[in-house]
């Protein structure tokens, strides 16, 4: 994978777990997303997604091989994307829409784009162990 394509994914997903928090929470305000999982998404844990943004944020800057940063950043997102797809098959997405809007879009996204960030991380990974042949 070129590695101008893995330092704008990288980024990509450090502004969506960066970004995507401060939007969606209204900067850790917004307790509505707390409410509907407290352990996961408490503000401890949405603050713990920032700061793996910054790890993503920091990686983009690597010049060597991240083979196995980016298996690592795989697995967590893997990590996420299960416990969403827990989390949307024993909850209610109508119930968190009617409670506030940004919580709704929040829990109804954060799953599908972890998926497509682990799918990302898995190419990185996969294409520079390749190399190492």
């Amino acid at each position: 994978m070129n590695i101008n394509t893995v330092r704008l994914g990288l980024a990509a997903a450090a502004a969506m777990n960066i970004g995507g928090v401060l939007v969606f929470s209204r900067a850790l305000s917004n307790s509505v997303i707390n409410e509907f999982d407290p352990v996961v998404m408490s503000n401890f844990g949405l603050l713990m997604i920032m700061v793996w943004g910054l790890a993503y944020l920091g990686a983009a800057t690597i010049k060597a091989n991240i083979t196995w940063l980016a298996g690592a950043f795989t697995l967590e997102k893997l990590v996420y994307v299960v416990v969403w797809v827990k989390w949307i098959a024993s909850n209610s997405l109508s119930a968190v829409y009617d409670a506030d809007l940004f919580a709704g879009i929040f829990y109804t996204i954060y799953g599908l784009n972890d998926f497509v960030f682990m799918l990302f991380f898995f190419f990185v990974f996969k294409s520079q162990w390749a190399k190492k042949d």
